[in-house]
């Protein structure tokens, strides 16, 4: 089983906490029984927000392969190897 991210694990403690303090603040309930059911749906509804928050899929951006030639416009619209890239700006030698 895959670790949780650490925004995982803060967008359920914060659901959590303010569900919560919402829950018992608009029930306004004293019995015990109450109080454990909102508990209860309180952490229900943090453990659904921390499996539905995004997971990044790779944390590394993939790396160039040096067989795939890197191509730029040249200034006349036409793509051309880096190689044959010219500083812009930079007039050619008149033939």
């Amino acid at each position: 089983m895959p670790r949780p991210t650490l925004s995982q694990i803060l967008y359920g403690s914060a659901t959590v906490i303010a569900s919560a303090a919402a829950m018992l603040l608009l029930s306004q309930a004293g019995a015990a029984i109450a109080l454990v059911a909102i508990c209860v749906t309180a952490l229900a509804l943090g453990v659904l927000v921390a499996l539905t928050a995004p997971v990044p899929r790779s944390r590394r951006a993939p790396a160039l392969r040096a067989e795939q030639p890197v191509v730029v416009a040249r200034p006349d619209g036409i793509a051309a190897p880096a190689a044959d890239r010219r500083p812009v700006g930079a007039q050619s030698a008149p033939h």
